[in-house]
């Protein structure tokens, strides 16, 4: 298995990648985008959950995504938003035709280079090149515990080591962190487990496994009350365009 695969194999479980993946917040995409930022593109938008909020915010967005599975679920949930096919490597717009690129969990799956010198040739001067990442809070032991459960994702190995880049035309990032916590039931942190990439490509032995433990977990966790506060250390990276 190679990351092409875990990067393409979303779409096999779009519905739990949208009911269990959380949105993205406001605080953090005001951090991101300039004042004057009016059109945005959303590249790897996935199901829509950071194009929503950018929509939320007034912004005219269009979403990008390779995945026809993912972009249909998007359209049903966002349907007076454009949602294009595309990649971080070939965006179909034109040439300096927004104010800012932004990346929801996606940065990770992309060529750096190529990348980068895709998003600067769509990007107005002065516009911004957007990184996000929703990570899991694990100072917090039952989070730790669950990550051990799951194993880790590439995005949270390259965030935490402090490893994320891009390349020219931009020059160094910036970065910003907002913590932030959600209510889960058990079987939407089921879901969320169950939308990672690297449990959908696993065996189906070991992904049941896997799955299994993530409920006794929440289970135990939750108690009588059947919810969870899960926390959240969302991590923001930008840089501008020459």
């Amino acid at each position: 298995m190679g990351v092409s695969d875990e990067a393409n194999s979303f779409g096999q479980a779009a519905d739990s990648y949208d009911r269990a993946r959380p949105e993205y917040p406001e605080a953090a995409l005001r951090w991101l985008l300039p004042e004057s930022a009016r059109q945005v593109a959303d590249v790897g938008a996935g199901t829509g959950k950071l194009t929503g909020v950018l929509a939320r915010l007034g912004i005219d967005v269009t979403a990008v995504e390779p995945d026809g599975r993912m972009r249909a679920q998007l359209s049903r949930r966002l349907p007076e938003l454009r949602a294009l096919a595309g990649t971080a490597e070939e965006i179909p717009l034109p040439d300096a035709a927004v104010d800012a690129v932004t990346f929801g969990q996606a940065w990770h799956w992309v060529d750096v280079d190529a990348a980068s010198a895709e998003v600067g040739r769509v990007l107005r001067p002065g516009g911004v090149l957007g990184l996000v990442w929703n990570i899991r809070d694990t100072s917090v032991p039952w989070v730790a515990e669950l990550g051990e459960t799951m194993g880790s994702s590439k995005a949270e190995r390259m965030v935490e080591s402090g490893t994320v880049r891009v390349g020219a035309p931009f020059g160094p990032l910036e970065e910003h962190t907002v913590r932030w916590e959600t209510t889960l039931t058990v079987d939407s942190l089921v879901d969320l487990a169950a939308s990672r990439s690297y449990i959908i490509t696993a065996e189906p032995a070991q992904r049941e496994e896997t799955l299994r433990r993530v409920r006794a977990l929440a289970e135990r966790v939750a108690g009588e009350q059947g919810t969870l506060t899960l926390p959240y250390r969302t991590h923001v990276y930008r840089a501008v365009r020459p």
